[in-house]
């Protein structure tokens, strides 16, 4: 489905400027943006007047786990778009460490198709890499010499540390193989696995939470980021970092990351990302909240807080993921080293992050930058991440006045809870907007939670990326 509307009224946050204004989405495509307040509503479109909210495009999650197949007491690819377009999120990556795993193009076939039934936003997802499925992953991505780009199909995922699931490709050999061998694009989980094993013996009788981040140091995702970038500049390999968590990996990444579409023809395109936790959450957060906040590369110190901060201001880091990854309260009850790793964020990242905005942090369009257009460029999407005629019909309007503080019964993924719960924040989604259709809203009648206004799978379309050459 594709829809007219205009939206009057609003502070609309341009490529290049930040103005009160009118936007027309026609069939789903942004028609025209005006900044005179001459646009009168035709018969056939919705009419939403928008005098103090802002306007902003559609946030882009670049790393979900939304369970399916095989987890859907956590989360499917119902209830993870559903989450996500609540938090202004109207498109998402989503990773294959499901039960099974994807590393097929059966597999990917498999979850796109369910997509398309279930989600109400759109939708991409990585094929997962093993030791042996490099002709998978060329089915997939192509070869260097004939990349391929399959709407839907964002690249190809390794994990170089055991996180979750059974995807994993440690070794050199395995990890030159795909690297050599294949297209598109690589994004890999940097922990070192070797590093990991040596130090177990270390941490195993700990059941305190501050062992997980000691056991997994930011020595540890170091050692695995120099070897994804080694592999990268030697093969030419487009690398995409997943979820940096530490100062050290920042500091050491400084000069070797840029934008794509800021890139020379010198060499391998190196970016990376982080989350709204590691830029909110620190020791003392985790002593506080326990294995609520547990994950994998886990949430660090103030020191790295403070440093993964400097480097998104110095575009070291590029953009802003959430690694939503969501696990039962029941499971999490088991304490450490027990209770698993990864917790719920989509649904909230983008009011966090609009809070850190207006407490001083960044900007509003700092975070417009960070959260879609640099997604989209970094993914090579097309008609995403600005408010730009012509693009896509995808866009959110948010309250960056009134705040409201995050409880667990709001929650709109299946497990129910939030890492952010007792944080007041601004900036959430009124109205979520999709090809321009209305797909959420969030009014004083339906109450903070909110409510989706469309049937699964009426709205929402496989992301189209651009083969890397």
């Amino acid at each position: 489905m594709r829809g007219n509307m205009l939206i009057r009224g609003a502070t609309m946050v341009l490529a290049d400027q930040t103005i009160i204004g009118d936007l027309r989405i026609k069939n789903g495509v942004i028609e025209t943006i005006d900044t005179s307040g001459s646009l009168t509503p035709n018969d056939d479109e919705l009419l939403v007047e928008a005098e103090g909210l802002h306007l902003l495009p559609g946030m882009i999650d670049p790393q979900c786990h939304f369970r399916d197949p095989g987890q859907p007491e956590k989360e499917d690819l119902g209830s993870g778009s559903a989450a996500a377009v609540s938090g202004g999120v109207t498109s998402f990556l989503d990773m294959p460490n499901n039960k099974p795993s994807i590393t097929t193009m059966d597999g990917m076939n498999m979850k796109l198709d369910t997509a398309s039934k279930k989600c109400v936003n759109n939708y991409g997802f990585f094929i997962g890499a093993t030791p042996e499925n490099v002709a998978d992953l060329q089915e997939a991505v192509g070869t260097p010499d004939a990349p391929i780009a399959i709407p839907g199909i964002c690249g190809i995922k390794v994990f170089m540390g055991s996180s979750t699931g059974t995807l994993l490709v440690n070794e050199r050999e395995a990890l030159e193989t795909i690297f050599g061998n294949t297209a598109g694009l690589i994004a890999v989980h940097a922990e070192d696995e070797q590093r990991l094993i040596e130090r177990f013996e270390e941490f195993k009788s700990r059941t305190d939470i501050a062992a997980h981040a000691e056991w997994r140091d930011d020595v540890t995702a170091l050692l695995a980021t120099q070897l994804a970038v080694e592999l990268a500049e030697s093969t030419g390999h487009r690398l995409h970092v997943l979820h940096l968590t530490s100062g050290l990996e920042a500091d050491w990444l400084e000069g070797k990351t840029t934008l794509p579409s800021q890139a020379d023809d010198s060499g391998a395109i190196i970016t990376t990302e982080t989350l709204p936790q590691h830029l909110t959450f620190d020791e003392d957060d985790v002593n506080r909240e326990g294995t609520r906040l547990k994950m994998n590369p886990p949430i660090r110190y103030k020191n790295d807080r403070e440093l993964l901060w400097n480097h998104m201001q110095k575009g070291t880091i590029q953009c802003i993921a959430t690694d939503h990854a969501p696990h039962t309260l029941e499971a999490k009850a088991l304490g450490f080293p027990k209770a698993p790793s990864g917790m719920p964020g989509v649904d909230t990242s983008l009011a966090v992050m609009l809070t850190h905005a207006k407490d001083g942090r960044c900007s509003i369009e700092d975070v417009v930058r960070w959260m879609s257009t640099n997604v989209a460029d970094c993914y090579n999407m097309s008609g995403k991440g600005l408010l730009e005629e012509g693009n896509d019909g995808d866009v959110v309007l948010v309250d960056m006045v009134n705040e409201a503080v995050v409880e667990d019964k709001n929650s709109w993924s299946r497990v129910g809870w939030s890492p952010f719960r007792g944080h007041s924040l601004v900036g959430w989604a009124q109205v979520t907007v999709v090809a321009g259709v209305p797909v959420f809203e969030r009014t004083t009648a339906t109450g903070q939670k909110g409510k989706i206004l469309v049937e699964a799978g009426e709205v929402g379309e496989a992301i189209i990326m651009t083969p890397w050459e």
